[in-house]
């Protein structure tokens, strides 16, 4: 479930199953090193991730057409209504009626702003990175418009520190939701208190999803702590800009990475749907404008060796799975944590982590 729709829980403590999974910043969570689609950018100086609601963003926009539709037909019907009935006698049922389609048009256009705001006519994508030389992320979260754009949208800045509380975050129990994690950071004040906070990444969903979760976090702390040298690839390199044929892909693998072909089939005008939301979302967006101090500490030399993608390298879903096909790209990308000293078997080491207190904690 896309992570804006939820509060942060501002001014409040940390819940107390994020407490009790606490992501250390060394990484060693795990056996295993990977990426599970985050990346968008990578070098030896910054690496670009996705935000949470990145690969679902079509849910939320769906919502957020929906909203702005009740809105503007319940204004119809009241402006419809109070016309016809101007002149004549009003008697309770008729002036009931008229206040409930004005508070439905108002109730449905407040959803559409609150929430449409980082969503349309915002930003194609809002990434979050990760400086080795700062040791700091810094994520982009609001859109800044007109005169003020040149300071570059709203950037937080995260230290890489052991202040800093990164931890997973399960969903909502008792719904669809509750075997679903996300990597969560938290903002504190010095009473503990929550200021803010931003999901990294994706979500994961099962057994499978939190242990590609703890890949994926053993993954950053790697770059941020030892740098890309002996990092493997990541699972593809997300594009900076979808085209139509990307942002299907990401409608049909948010839904499931491993349908059968009569269930793509099947659910073909159900995806084309989900398409026309992303895409329509993302047709009112621009791409994000870092601001100048932080642009100034990203400049990669022109022979980095370990700026990626570059040249032919597959970027995003459709080219990196015909880079599978003639073998160009390696499939399932994964290394061994260095010194690793606990539960071999990842599978075990993520149901330990599915518990109600992770180890370590």
């Amino acid at each position: 479930m896309d992570e804006r729709i939820f509060k942060i829980k501002i001014g409040h403590s940390i819940p107390d199953w994020d407490v009790k999974h606490r992501l250390p910043i060394t990484g060693c969570v795990g056996p295993e090193c990977k990426d599970s689609a985050t990346i968008h950018r990578i070098n030896s100086i910054f690496m670009d991730v996705s935000e949470q609601p990145h690969m679902m963003r079509q849910w939320f926009a769906g919502g957020i057409f929906t909203a702005a539709l009740g809105s503007f037909s319940f204004f119809v019907f009241f402006v419809f209504v109070l016309y016809d009935s101007w002149q004549k006698d009003w008697d309770f049922l008729l002036g009931f009626l008229i206040f409930e389609l004005a508070a439905a048009a108002i109730g449905f256009g407040y959803v559409c702003v609150k929430f449409g705001r980082d969503e349309v006519f915002s930003l194609i994508r809002r990434p979050i990175r990760f400086h080795r030389g700062a040791k700091k992320i810094f994520a982009i979260r609001h859109r800044r418009f007109s005169s003020v754009q040149q300071l570059g949208d709203i950037t937080v800045e995260v230290p890489w520190n052991d202040d800093a509380f990164f931890c997973v975050h399960k969903g909502k129990q008792g719904t669809d939701h509750a075997d679903s994690y996300h990597i969560r950071y938290y903002q504190l004040d010095s009473d503990g208190k929550v200021l803010n906070g931003f999901g990294i990444g994706r979500e994961w969903d099962g057994l499978d999803g939190m242990n590609d979760l703890l890949c994926q976090w053993n993954y950053w702390c790697w770059y941020m702590n030892q740098g890309p040298a002996e990092l493997p690839k990541p699972l593809l390199f997300l594009t900076e800009r979808e085209n139509l044929f990307e942002s299907f892909l990401y409608c049909m693998y948010e839904v499931g990475f491993g349908l059968s072909a009569s269930l793509r089939i099947a659910f073909m005008p159900f995806f084309v749907w989900l398409t026309f939301l992303r895409v329509s979302s993302l047709a009112t967006c621009r791409a994000p404008i870092w601001p100048p101090t932080i642009d100034a500490l990203c400049q990669v030399p022109a022979d980095d060796p370990y700026q990626q993608p570059v040249g032919d390298m597959p970027v995003g879903w459709a080219a990196t799975s015909q880079a599978h096909k003639t073998q160009t790209y390696p499939s399932d990308p994964r290394s061994k944590t260095p010194d690793w000293h606990g539960e071999e078997d990842s599978f075990k080491n993520a149901e330990l982590w599915r518990a109600e207190i992770a180890p370590g904690n």
